[in-house]
């Protein structure tokens, strides 16, 4: 029987042994599943609307790490040492997780097999290109939320472990508005300072109900 993308996600996680999870054992226990739910995973922290300071650059640097292991064809994911050290607390992991299985309730039925040029060599190719612009944006230090970058890698993430070329390409066009927004921000910063810049974090803010 097929596994939800929810329990997959569970699975990353371990069995629970342990009051930390390090990046090493969510590597060990996705590694293979390939990229599509190593993405899904380590994007969740910054993806999701939960406080994770300190998340999005380092992780930032892992999805560029990793959009390059695409790019050169990589079938197995592979972590530098100090990736693999880190480690975050089961109970924020489990938060996030439970955050993130009541989205996945929603878009799941819609996720399916097609477009299966998505797992060639040229689809793989063209989805690490917008990873590791995804992961660049993430890294830059521009006073707004990581969310929308993270979002799109993780909506890849959701993608290729579905085979779904139809909703990579729709993470693809959301990485196109993200990018406007970043663009947005700092045309904000240039001509209104970070008045401007908190503004309008406040009104999207506002817009989502948060």
């Amino acid at each position: 029987m097929k596994r939800s993308l929810s329990d997959n996600l569970k699975r990353s996680l371990g069995d629970g042994s342990h009051s930390d999870i390090s990046l090493k054992s969510i590597l060990d226990n996705v590694e293979e599943q390939g990229f599509g739910l190593l993405l899904m995973t380590l994007s969740l922290p910054s993806a999701l609307p939960i406080p994770a300071a300190g998340y999005s650059t380092p992780f930032g640097i892992l999805f560029i790490i990793l959009g390059l292991q695409l790019l050169i064809g990589r079938h197995h994911p592979w972590l530098p040492q100090w990736a693999l050290n880190r480690s975050m607390s089961r109970s924020f992991a489990e938060k996030t997780l439970g955050t993130a299985a009541k989205w996945l309730s929603k878009i799941e039925p819609l996720v399916h097999p097609r477009l299966e040029w998505i797992s060639s060599p040229f689809g793989s190719r063209f989805l690490s290109i917008v990873i590791i612009i995804m992961g660049t944006l993430m890294t830059l230090p521009i006073p707004t939320t990581n969310t929308f970058p993270a979002g799109v890698i993780f909506l890849i993430g959701i993608g290729l472990s579905e085979k779904d070329g139809l909703f990579c390409l729709g993470a693809c066009a959301l990485a196109v508005a993200a990018i406007a927004l970043y663009a947005f921000v700092i045309y904000l910063l240039v001509t209104q300072g970070m008045e401007g810049v908190e503004q309008f974090k406040e009104w999207i803010k506002g817009l989502i109900g948060m």
